[in-house]
């Protein structure tokens, strides 16, 4: 799951070494925890938020077939 956040967020950011994904299991659910460089947040959410929007959707539809809920917090 981690590779598929970094590949849709790395065409998005001027800085794609800066992207930190971080995991943290709990029994019922798993966090991502995303981390960009500050100048490229505004381009991962987007207006209004539609980016990440978009992002959450495709990373909850490629985890729905696991036991445990996904989430994606984009810092």
């Amino acid at each position: 799951m981690k590779a598929l956040i970094e590949t849709i967020v790395t065409p998005l950011v001027d800085h794609p070494e800066d992207i930190r994904i971080e995991t943290k299991e709990e029994d019922r659910k798993t966090i991502y925890h995303l981390t960009v460089h500050p100048d490229d947040v505004g381009k991962v959410i987007g207006k209004n938020g539609r980016i990440a929007k978009a992002i959450r959707t495709v990373v909850y539809a490629a985890g729905s077939d696991s036991e445990k809920r996904i989430y994606l917090d984009i810092m």
